[in-house]
């Protein structure tokens, strides 16, 4: 008999039970671990379970000669930004860099999302700065002869006009509210740290006093004091923008100018010494209610080296007079409080004012946590109703489910039998697909939003396709003449080949569409790749020794006409071994075939 030709070489069985076995392991363990674990369902995005998606984008300051976007800088900021949206008391929250400088906030419902913005948008730059000179912020002066005399009633006695103004502006300087938003005010209190008294409604009179006297410093020939005294006098602390870029560029070892409220709601402005203390100096701060007013304050603990600083910044300013005995303490360019110092103070101070408790909590978590590395500008909000979310999900399972029944249709159609084996597998893949993005949600916070539910839905075609280049092989050997069983061992070498290319060029599009991506497209492309790795495992360990079983089976390997392998509507040739042929140099060469 002669020997069969090369790469024709049928492939040995192997043992298919052993492969079920461990498929099925598999499943009873990522099962079991998904119970265990207490997550029974897919954590889902903010666009199928509501909630707000927060997109910040990193800025280099302006006059940088060396960016500070780098990979430690964005991790750094991921973490504090993740610290303090859990010190809201969200437990859910996604906090994950996107591309080289971009960060994704996700928080889900029931959420406060101004105060969320707050906390994840706000820098936090902390610095404690002694106060030059104030004035008032408004635009337009109210002029009022005696409104001077009360200032100065509520500071200390002075003939002099220019430090009344200076006086009533110690009392209303202080802001408690750690954004540029316009809401509480703040005070220090800390025994000999204490601001004046809070000032009434007249503070808007003497603003205009303040006005007049806005050119304060000293003219002086250095450009640069010249500059920033002209700043100041053209200063509207009324216009955000303004605000907004009143600081850029400016060192903290510079003097600068900026903008605050006072405790009566109006707009003042600042000429800033340089930085004393830093928020790094800052050990801890907490939201407590001070026993004697019962009132919200925010008491800030220094560290060992902010305790020193603390102490000899209080004690060269315990020594001035009215409003330069004043510290700044500067959130993010804007001044949160003002508060006068009148003794030496060391190792701890407390900000007080209108707070509610939301704002002064908020304020202790910004400081506790520290400020971020970089500066971050809001790219884009989103926002999405728990209704709209799960009006969302409804949609895409029910896109699912009919790409799922019109894929078994043409299987049932087409395969018949065979269906049974592609339908057990979906089956697999799915169950194998469910659990793993389980427990992929608290493992690595993978969420599955509205594209990787898309990602999941184009999986089913895929994996459809791996099943069909399979059956067809097992065909192509049927046709041929072939029985069964030797069909499915000839067929898989090459259909092997086919799935795992057609697998490799799936998954290098994903891999590629999730490196290259930000955003919810990613979440397509994560699904996506890992379906498509599944799809390798099931046809591997489930699809091709199933197969192998079945075709022992009569029913299959008969060729029953609904079992999708029946030679006559297949039209199978006759087995060529059985032909017989004149023996003699007549005859010619035998060219052996075998079944």
């Amino acid at each position: 008999m002669a020997a069969p030709k090369k790469g024709r070489r049928q492939s040995a069985p192997g043992k298919p039970g052993r492969s079920l076995v461990f498929i099925l392991i598999a499943l009873v363990a990522l099962t079991g671990g998904m119970f265990l674990s207490g997550n029974t369902t897919p954590r889902l995005g903010i666009d199928l379970a509501g909630g707000t998606s927060i997109t910040l984008q990193a800025k280099d300051e302006p006059g940088q000669k060396k960016s500070a976007i780098n990979p430690t800088n964005m991790n750094t900021a991921v973490s504090i930004i993740n610290n303090r949206v859990n010190g809201l008391g969200v437990s859910e929250a996604e906090v994950q860099t996107q591309g080289d400088d971009n960060i994704i906030v996700n928080i889900p419902k029931g959420t406060n999302e101004k105060q969320a913005r707050e906390q994840v948008g706000t820098t936090a730059q902390l610095y404690f700065r002694p106060v030059v000179t104030v004035a008032s912020g408004e635009p337009t002066p109210e002029p009022s002869a005696s409104s001077s005399g009360k200032g100065k009633d509520k500071g200390k006695d002075t003939a002099d006009p220019d430090k009344a103004t200076e006086q009533g502006d110690g009392k209303g300087d202080d802001k408690a509210s750690p954004t540029a938003s316009p809401t509480s005010q703040g005070r220090a209190v800390t025994d000999g740290l204490k601001a004046d008294a809070t000032p009434t409604p007249k503070a808007s009179d003497k603003g205009s006093e303040k006005d007049k006297a806005a050119p304060t410093p000293t003219p002086s020939a250095d450009p640069a004091t010249a500059a920033l005294q002209k700043k100041f006098t053209e200063l509207d602390c009324t216009d955000k923008a303004q605000r907004g870029k009143v600081g850029d560029g400016i060192k903290p070892s510079e003097q600068t100018i900026a903008c605050g409220k006072n405790s009566a709601g109006q707009w003042e402005k600042y000429v800033l010494g340089p930085a004393e203390l830093n928020g790094k100096d800052v050990d801890d701060a907490k939201a407590t209610i001070n026993q004697q007013s019962g009132a919200w304050v925010v008491n800030m603990e220094f560290t060992g080296s902010g305790s020193k600083k603390f102490s000899k910044t209080t004690s060269k300013l315990s020594q001035q007079q009215q409003p330069m005995n004043q510290f700044a303490i500067v959130l993010d360019g804007e001044v949160a409080s003002a508060p006068s110092v009148n003794t030496t103070l060391s190792s701890n101070a407390e900000i007080s004012g209108s707070f509610t408790q939301e704002s002064a909590q908020d304020l202790a978590n910004i400081l506790s946590y520290g400020a971020l590395p970089l500066t971050f500008h809001e790219q884009s909000v989103t926002t999405v109703s728990p209704a709209l979310g799960g009006e969302q999900l409804h949609a895409g399972l029910i896109a699912g489910a009919i790409g799922l029944a019109l894929v078994i249709i043409y299987l049932v159609v087409y395969y018949r039998g065979l269906s049974l084996i592609a339908i057990a597998s979906l089956l697999v893949s799915a169950a194998l697909t469910y659990t793993l993005m389980t427990l992929l949600g608290p493992a690595i916070s993978f969420t599955l939003n509205l594209p990787a539910v898309c990602g999941a839905i184009v999986a089913i075609g895929i994996t459809a396709d791996s099943f069909i280049v399979f059956f067809e092989r097992v065909r192509d050997e049927v046709r041929e003449g072939r029985t069964l069983r030797p069909a499915v061992e000839r067929a898989w070498p090459r259909a092997r080949r086919t799935i795992l290319v057609s697998d490799f060029v799936s998954f290098l599009a994903a891999a590629v569409l999730f490196i290259v991506t930000v955003g919810k497209v990613q979440g397509f492309a994560f699904t996506l790749g890992l379906t498509t790795l599944l799809d390798v495992v099931v046809v591997f360990f489930f699809t091709k020794p199933l197969m192998t079983l079945m075709a022992r089976k009569k029913f299959f390997a008969n060729g029953h006409k609904w079992s999708g392998l029946d030679p006559k509507r297949l039209g199978a040739k006759p087995p060529l071994r059985r032909t017989r042929r004149a023996t003699g140099s007549a005859a010619g060469p035998v060219d052996p075939k075998e079944a």
